[in-house]
């Protein structure tokens, strides 16, 4: 049998999982029913299996694919009404534009403010750079460090783990069954979080080749237009530091991003398994057919 690859994502109360043939969404609403949206995928495009081009434009899909399932768990568990199309579309391009505000832009204003005080950051491009990466970084982390004391997000931090732990159970051979799940690491090489450590330092890279003599905006601008090439370079990096993460350089591609899951896993208990094993079992369905 063909290999399968599957990815994931944790929302509301439950877990979205994704393969080449489609995507399921389970959910467990208050009344402790555990409730499946899959849809197949009609056809994939061509331009998501082009090296180096097909990085940006599955992460756009993987984005799109999220706010369905955040809305859809939302309409679960808080018996919300379902979103039509325009507003997903809306609440794509607003978190797009926070997430450029609050990681791009904030950082390059502060690498500015600094190279008041360090000349050798306005003058030297790979200094301002560095700085800058180390800011983003920083407020990243910040970030994160923050929503994780909310309690709600400590639980979808739980069905995040327990996504992992059944992949890493499906990629070893093991029996979807929670009890036999749980036994598996909370951790995953491919996890998006491993993906951002790769955009943070290929990004340092890349702006590298940005003048440092271009003014506030034009820097801004070019940051957010090279955000596609950072984004394929990135996930090829990803795809072959999972299979070679044995290696002394997939150890290092992937350290980062493996430390950083402490923050953005926790150990779930069997419930939340059994929710992401669900999930998992849909996709899988979609395989299974004709």
């Amino acid at each position: 049998m063909k290999k399968i690859n599957v990815g994931g994502q944790a929302v509301i109360e439950g877990v979205m999982m994704k393969s080449f043939k489609g995507w399921a969404v389970a959910v467990r609403n208050p009344k402790g029913e555990i409730v499946i949206k899959a849809e197949r995928f009609k056809k994939q495009s061509f331009l998501s299996r082009i090296p180096f081009i097909r990085g940006f434009f599955i992460l756009l899909e993987t984005l799109w694919l999220g706010m369905k399932a955040i809305d859809f768990s939302s309409k679960v568990v808080f018996d919300e009404e379902k979103s039509s199309p325009w507003s997903l579309f809306l609440s794509l391009f607003l978190a797009f534009s926070i997430g450029i505000l609050l990681f791009i832009v904030l950082p390059l204003y502060l690498t500015k403010l600094t190279g008041y005080f360090l000349n050798t950051v306005n003058i030297n491009t790979l200094a301002f750079n560095f700085v800058d990466g180390i800011l983003r970084v920083i407020i990243f982390t910040g970030y994160v460090l923050l929503i994780s004391l909310w309690s709600q997000m400590r639980r979808v931090f739980a069905y995040h783990g327990a996504e992992h732990k059944t992949i890493n159970a499906f990629e070893s051979g093991e029996n979807l069954i929670p009890e036999s799940i749980k036994r598996y690491s909370r951790f995953h090489l491919r996890c998006g979080t491993s993906f951002i450590f790769i955009v943070l330092f290929i990004s340092i890279i890349v702006f590298s080749m940005i003048p440092t003599s271009w003014n506030f905006i034009f820097k801004a601008l070019s940051r957010v237009i090279l955000l596609p090439v950072i984004a394929g370079v990135s996930y090829e990096i990803l795809k072959v530091s999972s299979k070679w993460h044995k290696s002394i350089i997939g150890k290092i591609i992937t350290m980062p991003g493996l430390i950083f899951q402490k923050i953005t896993t926790k150990e779930p208990d069997l419930s939340q398994i059994e929710v992401a094993s669900e999930a998992l079992k849909a996709v899988l369905n979609f395989s299974q057919e004709n």
